[in-house]
């Protein structure tokens, strides 16, 4: 059997296809990353350093186009500044609405590209690194259970039955997903997560935020550099 995995660069993906390889073997995984317009490449260039630490060859597609109508301060061509607030902050003036750094439906976009492709490598699995902590509050709401659930559904159901989406870390926090990596020695010394794109990571924006207090919780130091240390 063999599993596409859904690979950025970040911690939680990097994790995710640790935790396929340790399943499948790196023989039969296939990475995948997807550049959809960010504005920067960090996490593409982490990337290609993980997998070349894992011997393996990934996959690269380009969906920027997809995401050209919206205004997400993630994206190249947003004039949206990135917000240095944890997600707490920010979701409290959101009236319940995703953060701004929300890609619209990318998770469904990324979930669906992934399924072709997968059926067209022969995969049984696909796995993605969504957790709970990018959920809560509607932050993220392509990060939930419920998502996942449907998504599930659609790509079981949509494949002729040929394709399982995995999300390991669906029910977890990024501190129990940190904690899952340090077991399997997983290299976050390669792994980029900052929405910025500087030689440092900022260490304000609200992805850094959570990863540091992530490794904090495992009593652990994040082994990249922040600006703000």
């Amino acid at each position: 059997m063999k599993a596409m995995v859904l690979f950025s660069g970040g911690l939680d993906s990097t994790t995710c296809l640790a935790l396929a390889i340790q399943r499948f073997g790196a023989d039969h995984v296939i990475p995948l990353s997807i550049y959809y317009g960010q504005k920067h490449t960090k996490e593409l260039e982490a990337a290609r350093q993980v997998l070349t630490h894992y011997k393996i060859e990934g996959l690269e597609i380009d969906l920027t186009k997809m995401f050209s109508f919206s205004n997400c301060s993630l994206l190249q061509h947003s004039d949206e500044q990135i917000p240095e607030q944890s997600y707490e902050e920010q979701l409290k003036n959101s009236n319940g609405s995703p953060v701004t750094t929300y890609v619209p439906f990318r998770n469904g976009l990324f979930l669906s590209a992934a399924a072709c492709i997968a059926l067209s490598k022969d995969c049984s699995y696909i796995y993605y690194g969504a957790h709970r902590d990018d959920a809560a509050g509607n932050a993220y709401p392509d990060c939930s259970s419920s998502f996942h659930d449907a998504m599930s559904t659609a790509i079981y159901e949509g494949s002729g039955k040929a394709l399982q989406l995995i999300a390991p870390f669906v029910g977890m926090t990024k501190a129990d997903v940190v904690q899952i990596g340090l077991s399997l020695h997983v290299p976050y010394e390669l792994t980029w997560s900052c929405y910025e794109g500087n030689e440092k990571a900022c260490g304000k924006c609200g992805t850094c935020r959570d990863r540091i207090q992530a490794f904090l919780k495992n009593n652990y130091t994040d082994p990249i550099l922040y600006d703000a240390q």
